[in-house]
């Protein structure tokens, strides 16, 4: 019997953003969807317009799966995540053993077949997923501003930061043209879309 399913279900009982209080609340399972989405289209945009050469069904697949060892970990929140090198280093290293302890409740011969999805090697792939996992997270905080939720305001600001120097440092331009032509109409109501 494999556990890998069962526990990968449980990322819908895994709450984003937990120190901050939002108008509507994000699970880990609907997040993973929404940057999978987004990795895709990013991928997309990089061959398309950019000479890229992502399998952009691929990169999708990886950002299915990038919160993988949270089942296991939960998400601790970017501020400690991040608090400096050492947290950070140690977090990094309870992820991987995670990742590994998911990727062991899967059938032997499957385990090659998800290894990628769940600890990529491709660096360009990473990155991809990487911006995308921004680009959702700006997003959640766009939309709660926008219904009046100044908590996020501050973290919309960084985020959209880290973005855009993301993009010039990782030499993505589909992440500017994502910013450029997607991303406004996070900031429009219903009837707007319409």
């Amino acid at each position: 019997m494999s556990k890998f399913f069962a526990y990968i279900s449980r990322m819908k009982n895994i709450r984003r953003w937990g120190l901050m209080r939002s108008f509507r609340e994000e699970n880990v399972q609907e997040h993973s969807l929404q940057v999978a989405m987004f990795a895709h289209a990013l991928a997309l945009l990089e061959n398309e317009r950019y000479g890229g050469n992502y399998n952009a069904e691929h990169v999708m697949a990886i950002a299915v799966y990038h919160e993988t060892a949270e089942v296991i970990t939960g998400d601790l929140v970017t501020p400690i995540k991040y608090y400096n090198d050492d947290i950070k280093s140690a977090y990094k290293h309870i992820e991987a053993m995670a990742e590994e302890r998911m990727i062991s409740m899967l059938p032997d011969d499957m385990i090659p077949l998800y290894r990628p999805l769940i600890q990529p090697s491709s660096e360009k792939e990473k990155r991809i997923v990487k911006a995308a996992d921004k680009l959702a997270a700006y997003t959640k905080c766009l939309e709660e501003v926008r219904s009046g939720n100044l908590e996020f305001e501050k973290a919309s600001e960084k985020l959209k930061k880290s973005i855009e120097q993301m993009a010039e440092e990782w030499d993505l331009p589909s992440v500017r043209c994502f910013m450029e032509e997607f991303i406004p109409s996070f900031e429009v109501t219903l009837d707007e879309l319409n």
